[in-house]
This record gives C-alpha cells, sequence and structure tokens, in this order.
C-alpha cells in the first residue's frame, strides 16, 4: 500500500474520538446507504508495538513527585494520547519501582514518586491508566521492579515500607538497597504483590525488567561474594528461575489471557553471539537465564533491550536481534529499542533514522508476530530527533497485538444488529457482540484495493458517536471482534454503492 496517497493516510482523530472511531466506520455504511457485502477481508494486521514509561526518578512520568492528581492525571493522558496517534499498542507502565505503589495497595504503601512517600495522590493512578489507555485502543502491561526496594538508600519511605517491616531482607549493592532473592520471603513477597495487581486490575500484561540481583559496581570487579548472600552463582539461578516459573503459572492460574513478558539485558553472555563484548555478564551477574525462561515457556514474549546501533561490532543490533531471535521456539522476541539514546548525551551523534532501520529489520526476522518495544516514551513525547515522522512512517495504520494461542482458545462471533443515526455532521453507530467475549474491536476500512485498520476500540464499547468525515472515501467497512488471546473473528462488512473504490 502506498501510505503517501491522500487516500490510504490515516487519519489523526482527537483525543476524544480515537476511541471511538473504528465503529464510526461500520455503522456509517447503513446511513449513507451502503449495503452488505460478501468479499473477502483481510485480517487486521498484528505487530506489538509499546512504549515504556518509566516512574522511578519520574524519568518518564509523573514528571516531577508532589504534582497534584489532576496535573498527574493531564500528563499522563498527553502520553497516551501521543502513543495513540503514533499508532502504538501497548504501554508497560512501571507500577512498582521501589517495592512501592503506584496503585491502591494493602502490601505496599504509595510510591514517593507521586505525591511523596506513602502520600496517597487523592486517586487510583493505575485504575485511571488503564481505562484511559484502553479507551484508546492500547494495552496496558502493568510493570515490576521485583527485588529493588530503594534506588538510593537515602530515599525516604512510607512507614509499612518492607526495608522497615523486614530489614532482614535487606541487601545493599553499592546505593541501591534491594530485598534479597536468596531469601524465600523476598520471592514470596514480590509474588503477592504481583498476584495482588493481576487479581484487581483489569491488565492486559505483567512486565518485569532486568533487575534481579544486582549489576557490578562500576569500576570494581565482581566475585560471587561480592553480594554477600553465600550463595554460588548456579544456586542464585535457580531461585530467579524458580520465581520466574512459579509468576507466570500463577499469572496464568488466575487469568491465563494476562500476557506475562520479560526485558533483560541484550546481551545474554559475553562472546555470545561471536565476538559481541560487554562488561555485565547477566547470566553469571545478574542470575538473569532468559533464554532457558524462553525456551521453556516460562514467558509469552521476551524483549531483549537492545540498545545498541546496527554498526559496532562488538554490540551490533542486528548481530544480537538475530541471535535472539534464533531462540524464538514459538513465543515471540521483540527487541527494546533505544529511543533515549537519539542525540542524546550517550550517543550524541544516533540518529532518528538509526531507530527506523532496527524495526525494519526486527520485522525481517519476526516469524509471524512482529514487535517492537520503546525506551522510552519521554523521548518520544520530545519527539528527539524527529522520531515521531519515522514513527508515522514506520506505522501507517493500526494494528492489533499477535495472537498468542497458547494462551487460551475462543474466537468471537460477528458483529450484530448494526443500528445508526444519521445526526448531521455526526453518525452514532452501535452494533451488539456475538459468540465468545471480546476484548477489543478492530476496525477496517478500503479504500480502492487496499485495506487498512483504522481504528480499535475497547471490548465493552458498542456505541460511539463520530464525524462523517473521518469515513472520507473508503469504498468498503469492516468491523470485527479480537479476544483477549489475539484471535480475530468475523467481520461485518458494508460497501459502499457509490464509484468510491475506482
Amino acid at each position: 500500500m502506498d501510505a503517501q496517497h491522500p487516500r490510504h493516510q490515516i487519519m489523526t482523530l482527537s483525543p476524544f474520538f480515537h476511541g471511538l472511531a473504528c465503529s464510526l466506520l461500520a455503522l456509517t455504511a447503513q446511513a449513507l446507504a451502503w449495503q452488505p457485502s460478501g468479499e473477502t477481508v483481510p485480517p487486521a494486521p498484528q505487530e506489538f508495538r509499546a512504549a515504556w514509561i518509566s516512574t522511578v526518578h519520574n524519568i518518564d512520568w509523573p514528571s516531577r513527585s508532589g504534582l497534584s492528581g489532576a496535573a498527574q492525571r493531564s500528563e499522563l493522558l498527553n502520553i497516551l494520547n501521543t502513543c495513540a496517534q503514533l499508532k502504538l499498542n501497548a504501554v508497560f507502565l512501571q507500577v512498582r519501582p521501589n517495592a512501592d505503589a503506584l496503585y491502591r495497595s494493602f502490601l505496599e504503601p504509595w510510591s514517593q514518586w507521586l505525591s511523596g512517600p506513602g502520600v496517597n495522590p487523592g486517586y487510583d493512578p493505575l485504575a485511571f491508566a488503564i481505562q484511559e489507555a484502553h479507551r484508546r485502543g492500547i494495552e496496558l502491561h502493568a510493570w515490576f521492579n521485583p527485588f529493588r526496594a530503594k534506588a538510593n538508600v537515602n530515599h525516604a519511605v512510607g512507614r509499612n515500607h518492607i526495608s522497615l517491616t523486614r530489614p532482614d531482607l535487606m541487601k545493599r549493592s553499592g546505593s541501591v538497597l534491594l530485598m534479597n532473592p536468596s531469601a524465600s520471603a523476598s520471592r514470596d513477597h514480590a509474588m503477592k504483590v504481583i498476584l495482588d495487581v493481576v487479581r484487581r486490575y483489569d491488565i492486559d500484561g505483567v512486565h518485569l525488567d532486568d533487575y534481579f540481583y544486582p549489576y557490578p559496581a562500576p569500576g570494581r570487579s565482581w566475585t560471587p561474594g561480592s553480594f554477600g548472600d553465600g550463595k554460588s552463582p548456579s544456586q542464585r539461578r535457580a531461585y530467579i528461575d524458580d520465581f520466574v516459573h512459579d509468576m507466570y503459572k500463577s499469572v496464568k492460574s488466575s487469568k491465563p489471557w494476562v500476557r506475562v513478558g520479560i526485558s533483560p539485558f541484550g546481551i545474554w553472555r559475553p562472546g555470545v553471539p561471536a565476538g559481541i563484548e560487554a562488561g555485565v555478564d547477566a547470566y553469571e551477574h545478574l542470575a538473569c537465564d532468559a533464554r532457558k525462561w524462553l525456551s521453556k515457556g516460562w514467558v509469552d514474549y521476551l524483549a531483549p533491550q537492545l540498545y545498541w546501533r546496527c554498526s559496532p561490532a562488538k554490540q551490533s543490533f542486528p548481530a544480537l536481534m538475530q541471535w535472539w531471535a534464533a531462540q524464538n521456539t514459538g513465543r515471540p522476541v521483540w527487541p527494546g529499542i533505544a529511543t533515549a539514546r537519539i542525540m542524546s548525551s550517550e550517543d550524541p551523534g544516533r540518529p532518528a533514522s538509526e531507530i527506523a532501520a532496527q524495526v525494519n529489520y526486527s520485522r525481517s526476522l519476526a516469524r509471524n508476530a512482529p514487535g517492537q518495544c520503546f525506551w522510552s516514551v519521554k523521548s518520544i513525547m520530545r519527539n528527539a530527533g524527529g522520531i515521531q515522522r519515522y514513527l508515522n512512517k514506520l506505522y501507517p495504520s493500526m494494528a492489533v497485538p499477535p495472537a498468542m494461542p497458547w494462551c487460551g482458545a475462543g474466537t468471537p462471533g460477528q458483529p450484530q444488529n448494526f443500528t445508526v443515526a444519521d445526526n448531521g455532521s455526526t453518525v452514532t453507530l452501535s452494533w451488539q457482540p456475538s459468540g465468545n467475549p471480546v476484548r477489543k474491536w478492530a476496525v477496517q476500512a478500503r479504500y480502492g484495493s487496499q485495506w487498512a485498520t483504522r481504528i480499535l476500540l475497547p471490548g465493552g464499547q458498542t456505541r460511539v458517536t463520530l464525524p462523517k468525515s473521518f469515513l472520507g472515501d473508503a469504498g468498503s467497512i469492516a468491523v470485527r471482534g479480537v479476544s483477549a488471546y489475539g484471535a480475530q473473528g468475523p467481520c461485518l462488512l458494508y460497501t459502499s454503492p457509490s464509484p468510491r473504490d475506482s
């Protein structure tokens, strides 16, 4: 499809209309005397397009601690609106950065990065984020740091923080305070926190980052005894393996559709693949055997942090991406791509075109489930190096996250009972679901011979009012349900009697 052709352009809607637009297409058909059609409609394209929203140190959101609840919500809406406009379909929201909570928790105190240590912000940020993300067709994956207690030992914390209630579990590494992963009580507590969120909130995924055991202190040699827990690297890997395995089983037992993913350090081990160098051995130092978790099916996806350029041989993005893709035995690998390094102090000369090249390379290696994850949303919001222009070219239309049939089965039925009310400049559309539950609705439109996915809607939304202009010159419109497992149901299709598709 020529994405630059005017009739193929995906019109950008205001935030209000973003969550509504898809139905317009299908329902408007009746008001404009469109007729049911038997033409074949291709499935909506599948691709995972995510951005990390980091809360620790107020990296991405909120911009600073102590903002009012209204200001926090306004900032988050701005982020979600931008993600929707750029046709991303998922965010990783950091909800537990320091054994604290960016949600109403009975287990841990309110995060200092909201309104101060232990201070209630006056609303539930996670509930708000889920609601607003889903309105925009965006999945929300709750991102947990399982064992970090304090990003800095001097940070103040709420009264029920685990560093105060269980000081015996604490280990210091440089300026960071950690819950000792070698202690079963630390692992049990982290598990309890994760499952509490899974059970109480309508999240789409659970996401863990690369912090298990601590990174080696800069400029200091690492030995197995550096952490001071008396355990060997193999023992530590066994603890983390058990934690990841048990977490996956427990999440799936509670809500099988919730996707479980981990974003490990981008190099599994120095020298793998040949020629790759690194000062960190994630396998040895962090007790992170992500390759094993992928091969055992203990994650639904991996997002290795491949934050290097394409050109350096010692940390080559293509070489590393190729190696990680080869570990894919049925579970996708979606690279973490560092938009944060565009023209940064870390890499002053890195252009935004580097990001586009990495996206396209990862697509070339994907089996049937392409995807990318961008670190982090702040660089996208400030349009570092013109990155938004590149993302608009990379994502000319919406996509649904790839299906994960190993998580569960069930295909939505065809939408039923479309009705439409012509209000003059707007159209109100409504329909009813049928068959198995619908997690989201995908609306597709045909322009000439090409189909484009125009927008995604939450599964609970079956009525919408939109401007007629949104329909444009589409020759046919289709609406289909998508299950929580990513299965796409049959569509309801209308075609225009006018010569729109010439």
